[in-house]
C-alpha cells in the first residue's frame, strides 16, 4: 500500500506541476501582451506630451493676441468716444446756428409777401405775427449779436 500511496502522491505532484507549467505559460503570454501595451502606452504618453506643449505654445500666442487686440480696441474705443463727443458738440452748435439763422430770416422777411399772379400759388407756411420794419431790424440786429463764436468773435 505504501508503494501505491507513493505513486498516487507522485502522480498528484506531476499533475500539479503540469498545471503550474500551464499557468506559467498563461502568465508569460499575459506579461508579453502587457510589455507590448507598455510600449504603445509610452508612445501614446510621448505624443500627449508633445501635443500638450504645442497647445501651451498656442495658448500663449492667443494670450498675446488677445492682449494686443484689447489694447487696440481700447484705443479705438477711446478715439471713437472722443469723436462722438466732438460730433455731439458740433451738432449742438449747429442747432444754435440754425436757430439764429431762422430768427434772422424771419426778422428779414418783408411785411407783405408778394406772389406773381402768372405763377401758380405756392403754399406758404403759417407766418409769425408781422412786425414793423423797426422791430424787424432790431430783431435781426439782436440775432446777429447773438451769433458769437466760442473764441468771442462774431460770426
Amino acid at each position: 500500500m505504501s508503494h501505491s500511496l507513493g505513486i498516487a502522491i507522485e502522480s498528484l505532484v506531476a499533475v500539479l506541476l503540469m498545471l503550474t507549467i500551464a499557468y506559467c505559460m498563461l502568465l508569460n503570454s499575459r506579461l508579453k501582451r502587457l510589455k507590448a501595451d507598455e510600449q504603445s502606452l509610452k508612445a501614446t504618453i510621448g505624443e500627449l506630451i508633445t501635443v500638450t506643449e504645442i497647445a501651451e505654445r498656442a495658448i500663449g500666442g492667443l494670450k498675446l493676441t488677445v492682449r494686443d487686440v484689447n489694447e487696440n480696441l481700447g484705443s479705438q474705443i477711446a478715439a471713437a468716444t472722443s469723436l462722438a463727443d466732438q460730433l455731439k458738440a458740433q451738432l449742438a452748435e449747429s442747432d444754435n446756428v440754425l436757430r439764429r439763422l431762422s430768427r434772422i430770416a424771419s426778422a428779414a422777411r418783408p411785411l407783405a409777401d408778394v406772389q406773381p399772379e402768372a405763377v401758380a400759388p405756392v403754399q406758404v407756411e403759417p407766418q409769425a405775427p408781422r412786425m414793423s420794419a423797426a422791430r424787424a431790424n432790431a430783431a435781426a440786429a439782436q440775432a446777429f449779436a447773438e451769433r458769437r463764436r466760442p473764441d468771442g468773435i462774431a460770426a
